[in-house]
This record gives structure tokens, C-alpha cells and sequence, in this order.
């Protein structure tokens, strides 16, 4: 579904040089939509690359683990929840994908907020609307639309979860962050930024053996 519609959207484009889409579907209709107004065309053709080959990823590689993907979930005013990825009664991930270009991402701590920074220019400015508040909105969505999923109430509560910042090229993390806002996940060592809990904050290439490590933790 999610190459359907990416073919689909790089038709479009071509067809009304970046006309907003008016109809389709996307998951649901409902979803659909969410995601075609959160999303400028062609900023929704790269989102949804992005979404095939991470899915299309993860799938291959933990199809006898009992993996489960669901991409782009709608919630209320919020963008859509790129990637949901369940574990039953194991792990729960939250992921969200972002690429800005090529600029580099701060963590200001005084003001507990994500910053960009253009290599070719000096300053910094807000991250808006910030990844790290979406990621803990979705983490509330879940426990009140656990039926989706056909979730128990306590598997929703009580599974360990993660919320995944993902940097896509040629976005990355500052390398210049203190040493005490990474954290150790078996043996990576990890952006792990704290505002309404705790999201992690990787590269593209990290993803596999981020999910690999964290399921490790649990089992």
C-alpha cells in the first residue's frame, strides 16, 4: 500500500506540478487525508520512500520475530505516527522520520528544546513543531486507542516502549552533545533526550540494530 501510493503521489506531481491531493487512500480514507494535509506533495513522495524502505526493512529482518508495522497513524491535530511497530507483549516502538537537510540538530537544554543548525550559516533556530512533544503525544494516543490493535489495557501500559527519533540523510545529530544525555543500549551509544519522557534520537542506519538491542533488553 505504502508503493501504491508513493507511485501514485509521483503522478500526481508529475501531472499537476504539486496540485494538493484531493482524493485517495492511504490506509483509510481518514488516514489518508491526515496525511495528505500534514504533508506538502512532493515533501509526501519522500515521506513515503522513506516509509517503504524502513518498512520493507524491518520486515525482512524480523519476520520471524512477530513483527508488526503500522505506518502512518492518524491522531487528532497531531502529523501522523510514521511507524508504529509492535512486538506483541514484547516492545513497542514509536518512530518518527525527519530529514531537514543537510543541517545538523541541537539539543538545548536550558530550554529543553531541538534546534537546527545550518552548516553554511551561523545561528540556531527552533525546531517547530518539535519531534520530541509529537513522540510523547502519540505515546498518550495509544493507551486510548489500544482497540485498534486489539491490545489488552495492560499490554498497552505495561509493555516497554520506545520512542525513536529517526535523522534520514543528510539530517544528523550534533556530535558535541554533554555526556550525560546519551544513554548506553547494549552496546550503541545513544542520543536520549528527556521532555515528557525519554525519545531517542538515531541515524537511518542505526534503526536495525537500535530495534535489535532494545529487544534484547526485554526478552
Amino acid at each position: 500500500m505504502i508503493r501504491e501510493a508513493k507511485d501514485y503521489e509521483s503522478a500526481l506531481a508529475l501531472a499537476v506540478s504539486g496540485t494538493a491531493l484531493a482524493t485517495g487512500s492511504f490506509i483509510t480514507p481518514v488516514g489518508w487525508a491526515a496525511f495528505a494535509l500534514a504533508y506538502k506533495p512532493l515533501v509526501r513522495i519522500q515521506k513515503l520512500a522513506r516509509l517503504e524502505k524502513l518498512t520493507t526493512s524491518l520486515l525482512d529482518e524480523f519476520k520471524n520475530q512477530g513483527i508488526q508495522v503500522f505506518p502512518v497513524l492518524t491522531i487528532e491535530d497531531k502529523n501522523p505516527i510514521d511507524l508504529f511497530v509492535r512486538f506483541e507483549r514484547k516492545i513497542h516502538l514509536f518512530i518518527s522520520i525527519r530529514s531537514i537537510g543537510d543541517k545538523e540538530i541541537v539539543y538545548n537544554e536550558a530550554r529543553e528544546v531541538l534546534q537546527i543548525k545550518r552548516k553554511d550559516k551561523h545561528g540556531l533556530k527552533v525546531w517547530n513543531p518539535c519531534p520530541l512533544l509529537e513522540l510523547a503525544d502519540y505515546e498518550k494516543w495509544l493507551s486510548k486507542n489500544r482497540d485498534l490493535f486489539g491490545m489488552s489495557s495492560r499490554e498497552a501500559t505495561k509493555t516497554p516502549s520506545a520512542k525513536v527519533l529517526v535523522l534520514w540523510p543528510f539530517t544528523k545529530a550534533a556530535d558535541d552533545h554533554n555526556s550525560h544525555l546519551y544513554s548506553e543500549v547494549g552496546s550503541m551509544r545513544i542520543l536520549a533526550l528527556r521532555r515528557k519522557g525519554t525519545a531517542f534520537v538515531i541515524q537511518q542506519e542505526e534503526v536495525t540494530e537500535f530495534i535489535k538491542a532494545w529487544l534484547a533488553k526485554y526478552e
